[in-house]
């Protein structure tokens, strides 16, 4: 190694240094956050980068802009953090890579532009406000930018690049593609050889670790801290929530009953095979005529058809849902399927029961009602049908839902499963009795 280029490293790292310890002063809940990249100079890129693992920088690049304006440097620095603690890194498959790499820009740098700490404060111009104005979602976060930015046209995004980019993401494809050869060295022969890209796995379980535990810092902290925190908090809260498989969460609704069908698993050659010795003509074992199948017969499907629920997405959902329930083969010959829509009351009630009625269903569906939201007249009439023996072996009642509405106090007999679209749906309200699974549009779209 060269005495330059010893030298440039020695600098970087000071910079470096200094910007974390900048940040930890101001934001202690980071610590581990910050303190997990070690520095790397690499000039296979012109800005900062980071795999998971490695902080990457060009020397030329960083020491410039320290000179120029350390506070920028630190919002870098912040803005590389913010990135591996929602890993975006690892959650771009079956994603347009330039929507994503912008909508991961635009997220973290709106929860930057939220933290009221002076090391990384900055002026809000109105064109980063109109930006964040025009994506018109709830929350910020890189899945629902995401969905706004599949819909926009190039030349809407180019200004939005120009505003948000900061760091270079080419070694997030690396990680996507899970190459584990060496790195090219760079430009510079002095260059040391870079260290192999990550295993995928390994940093997702890592960082997945970290936000974890940020998470739980902010939340333990002052009232007064936390509200400096910005829209951190919230962020990771919504990104740590448990993610549920859509197909994996509908099989909890199956209940295991005789159905009439020939069970190949029940025959035994063995015993065949020694009725033939004994009668050559007449073998005496076949097999059932019945097996024991664990699927759905009795269900309940609500929509939430109020104002803030879009007739288009509840088709979405409701397609999506049935789709899986028949490509699955998810039900009996026989079902008791009850399809209710309602907002502060019940608007409808389609009742199905036969698997493929629910095709025919789709086709003619109508959103009826727009009002405010109450979940508990639906608990009430679908206790009324239980009463008149209409639904004897409900399992589980599935709630498609923004989440704002009146939620019944008491626990209901059968289990129930409350699915949001927004990820922003008030959790606290949410009773405890209550599955819980956030589906995007993005989900219901997705093949």
């Amino acid at each position: 190694m060269n005495p330059l280029h010893e030298q440039l490293i020695q600098i970087g790292t000071r910079i470096l240094s200094l910007c974390r310890s900048e940040l930890y002063l101001s934001m202690r809940y980071l610590d581990l956050a910050l303190s997990a990249l070690s520095y790397d100079l690499n000039l296979q890129t012109r800005t900062i980068a980071t795999d998971g693992v490695h902080l990457f920088y060009n020397p030329n690049y960083l020491i410039h802009n320290y000179e120029d304006d350390p506070i920028a440097v630190n919002r870098m620095y912040l803005h590389i953090i913010l990135h591996c603690i929602f890993r975006h890194m690892t959650q771009a498959e079956q994603r347009d890579p330039e929507d994503w790499n912008l909508a991961c820009d635009i997220a973290v740098e709106s929860i930057i532009d939220s933290l009221d700490y002076p090391c990384i404060q900055r002026l809000i111009t109105d064109r980063r406000q109109e930006y964040y104005d025009s994506l018109q979602v709830s929350v910020l976060n890189a899945e629902q930018v995401y969905d706004v930015l599949t819909k926009m046209t190039y030349s809407q995004k180019i200004g939005m690049r120009r505003e948000f980019s900061v760091d270079d993401h080419r070694f997030w494809e690396q990680l996507q593609d899970d190459k584990q050869q060496q790195q090219p060295s760079g430009d510079n022969p002095a260059d040391s050889p870079s260290p192999p890209p990550p295993s995928k796995d390994e940093v997702e379980q890592t960082w997945q670790d970290i936000s974890q535990k940020t998470q739980t810092s902010i939340e333990t902290i002052q009232r007064e801290v936390s509200l400096m925190a910005g829209n951190l908090r919230q962020h990771l809260q919504i990104e740590n929530r448990q993610r549920y498989d859509y197909r994996a969460f509908l099989r909890k609704f199956a209940v295991t009953r005789e159905e009439v069908r020939v069970d190949p698993d029940s025959f035994d050659y063995g015993f065949y095979n020694y009725s033939l010795q004994l009668y050559p003509n007449m073998p005496m074992l076949e097999e059932l005529e019945y097996r024991e199948c664990k699927k759905i017969h009795d269900f309940v499907i609500a929509i939430d058809t109020s104002g803030s629920c879009s007739g288009e997405l509840v088709k979405k959902f409701l397609e999506e849902t049935v789709t899986i329930l028949l490509d699955g083969n998810s039900f009996f010959r026989t079902v008791n399927v009850h399809i209710i829509q309602c907002d502060a009351g019940i608007q409808s009630d389609t009742k199905i029961t036969d698997p493929q009625h629910l095709n025919d269903m789709l086709q003619n569906f109508d959103v009826s009602g727009n009002g405010d939201t109450d979940f508990r007249p639906v608990f009430d009439y679908i206790e009324q049908l239980q009463q008149r023996g209409e639904l004897l072996q409900l399992q589980g009642l599935l709630f498609f839902t923004d989440g704002v509405g009146v939620y019944p106090k008491k626990r209901p007999p059968y289990d129930a499963a409350f699915i949001f679209f927004d990820n922003s749906y008030a959790e606290h309200l949410v009773p405890p009795w209550a599955m819980k699974l956030v589906l995007s549009e993005s989900d219901l779209t997705r093949g």
